[in-house]
């Protein structure tokens, strides 16, 4: 399974000096992208407007667990890094341990960094929202679709729906 595994993080900072050389602006966001769907989807697609090269934080098994319960993730830490990376707009994936990213982000010090508008300034971490500003990163929030997580997908599904369809 860890062939499918993310690029380890100082080859991401590796390639974000080399994109920084080239004049070119690094979108970083992150998330746990457990069962992705057309919500993530939509996101990423969204960020990578912001820059020309994209670097997603992707929370490890463990963190999922911290954030989302002892129930998740449904999906192995390699195989959702992997999804991601299928993507043809994400330049880069790295798995952080960690449930904030305050230490990626004064590594990475990408150009902008965004998140879902289900979110707001208020709602970030403090210390992520400090480091953001070290390192002189805008900071964007894109439209969130509504209807689409994680969470209610699988509550659908054990419910007996799935999105607009019954279950057999």
């Amino acid at each position: 399974m860890e062939l499918l595994g993310s690029e380890p993080f100082a080859q991401i900072c590796s390639l974000r000096e080399r994109w920084r050389s080239c004049g070119e602006r690094v979108v970083l966001t992150n998330g746990c992208f457990d069962l992705m769907h057309p919500g993530h989807i939509f996101l990423l697609e969204q960020a990578s407007r912001f820059g020309d090269r994209l670097i997603v934080a992707l929370n490890s098994d463990e963190s999922v667990g911290k954030l989302k319960g002892p129930e998740r993730p449904i999906i192995h830490q390699s195989l959702r890094s992997y999804a991601l990376r299928s993507l043809r707009f994400v330049d880069g994936v790295f798995i952080f341990d960690g449930t904030r990213v305050v230490d990626e982000i004064r590594a990475l010090a990408p150009d902008v960094y965004v998140r879902a508008a289900d979110r707001t300034l208020v709602d970030l971490d403090s210390k992520e929202l400090c480091a953001l500003r070290a390192v002189g990163a805008s900071i964007e929030f894109v439209t969130f679709l509504e209807g689409f997580s994680t969470t209610k997908i699988v509550e659908r599904i054990r419910s007996g729906y799935a999105i607009g369809n019954k279950i057999s």
